[in-house]
């Protein structure tokens, strides 16, 4: 082992950074967020360092270095452009048994800074020693996908109360077996959910117990896939994908994504198409809540986001009747998936100052819509579920003053590696989708930002290029 591990207290301790570029700035932000009292030694300062300087958050010595200027620190960080320089600060340092740090000299370093995730009072550290930051920042990058932003919330809790837990239990084998509990169950859930209160009352409970309340039900996780492509799940959906027992999924969830599952779910498809529903929605949500009530963590998957034309608000107030709990974790729209990936900002300055979201689902064989509400100017309109009734949504449009020539895009299975990115306008579009073999899912994008797809484009699936009018 080339270092040894450690976190250093350095909270209202004076601490010397030599140098005023942006390295030493990055290097001040780092010991300032662990409290430390900086002092910048250098004869100009970056912006960066300016306004800290200004924010009165830093102290600054307007001169070269001297030998003087490390007495009375607890630590040094050389990142000045001569080598000479950081040399001498780095012996001078050891001299005095000072910790110093010289930026990208790993040699002349008692200490080396790591790539850091902070979920305060949690934090890992990752280090190459100095060979190889690169590395260290991408291994940083993989952990962060496994460690919640909220596991800092869970550890505070925890503290707060680790007296109580080592009075009740002063047996070491038992405390740790009740943490290991707590870490794993349902209180570690109302955390990440947000639900500190709740979390804090079940932990008195637990405690008084002497284990973690048996919960009367599982819970449901109401999430949110995205558009198509895995990679754009949040955090905390793969977490809770890796972990739930039962997916409940629909039509638009992609293979890939539920290749993400622990390999012992149970899958069950409950995917709906027009006319052909494998289950009705009140079906559904009574499933929800029986899987749940058999203490099941089960989860939800929709594609897209839940609460945007996704039902969500229904399942979920059939879980609250029922007393079942649940969290909800959006998911990217398809609107934003689709517009992104296909190069058409949904607004733009010059373009659209607004952008209306509807569902194109026929009703009596025609489009049920608020047509006045659709043709106003500088607009973006975006339709879900529109591809059946294109014609009648472009002839339509048109009826109620929109002009024939309108940019529109049909945008199918965004996000994927077979995304196609159908351009027209509305007179034309009716003609298009005759010729081509158009299939859901399949958005639709109305209003000017469309002639911004030709130059901002970016995103070309398997070399396959978008097709214009």
């Amino acid at each position: 082992m080339q270092y040894f591990p450690m976190f250093f207290n350095i909270n209202e301790r004076p601490c010397v950074v030599v140098g005023g570029g942006e390295v030493a700035a990055r290097k001040v932000s780092l010991l300032s967020r662990a409290g430390g009292k900086v002092t910048v030694v250098s004869p100009q300062l970056c912006e960066s360092l300016q306004r800290r300087l200004a924010d009165g958050e830093i102290q600054h010595k307007a001169k070269s270095y001297g030998s003087e200027d490390i007495n009375d620190c607890v630590l040094v960080v050389a990142a000045t452009d001569d080598a000479a320089v950081n040399r001498s600060i780095s012996e001078l340092a050891q001299q005095k048994n000072l910790p110093v740090n010289v930026v990208d000299q790993p040699e002349l370093c008692t200490f080396v800074v790591p790539s850091l995730i902070d979920r305060s009072p949690v934090q890992v550290a990752v280090s190459t020693g100095g060979a190889s930051p690169v590395l260290a920042r991408l291994l940083r990058t993989r952990l962060e996908t496994l460690i919640p932003a909220s596991y800092g919330r869970l550890a505070s809790l925890m503290d707060e109360f680790r007296d109580k837990v080592k009075a009740h239990f002063p047996d070491g084998d038992k405390r740790r077996r009740f943490w290991e509990t707590v870490i794993q169950g349902p209180v570690a859930e109302m955390v990440y959910a947000g639900k500190e209160e709740a979390a804090r009352e079940a932990m008195h409970e637990a405690v008084d117990e002497g284990v973690t309340s048996t919960p009367e039900f599982g819970e449901v996780y109401l999430v949110g896939a995205g558009p198509g492509d895995p990679d754009l799940l949040t955090f905390r959906a793969l977490r809770l994908l890796q972990q739930a027992e039962v997916i409940i999924y629909d039509r638009l969830v992609s293979e890939e994504i539920l290749d993400l599952a622990r390999r012992d779910a149970d899958l069950v498809y409950v995917g709906k198409e027009r006319d052909k529903h494998t289950l009705p929605q009140e079906d559904i949500n009574q499933m929800l809540v029986r899987i749940a009530k058999k203490g099941k963590r089960v989860l939800r998957l929709k594609g897209g986001d839940p609460f945007i034309f996704g039902r969500g608000g229904e399942e979920i107030e059939t879980l609250m009747e029922e007393g079942i709990p649940f969290q909800v974790v959006p998911g990217i729209t398809a609107a934003a998936g689709a517009a992104s990936y296909a190069g058409i900002p949904l607004t733009h300055r010059d373009y659209a100052q607004s952008a209306l979201f509807v569902t194109g689902h026929l009703k009596d064989g025609s489009m049920n819509l608020n047509w006045n509400a659709l043709v106003q100017p500088n607009q973006t309109v975006i339709v879900y579920m529109g591809l059946l009734g294109v014609k009648s949504l472009c002839q339509k449009l048109i009826e109620h003053g929109m002009a024939p020539d309108k940019p529109i895009a049909l945008v199918q299975q965004a996000t994927t590696a077979n995304q196609r990115v159908l351009i027209a306008d509305l007179q034309t579009m009716p003609q298009r989708v005759d010729q081509e073999d158009i299939k859901p899912p399949t958005l639709i994008i109305v209003g000017d930002v469309v002639k911004l797809h030709e130059k901002l484009a970016w995103f070309e699936p398997q070399g396959v290029s978008s097709e214009g009018s």
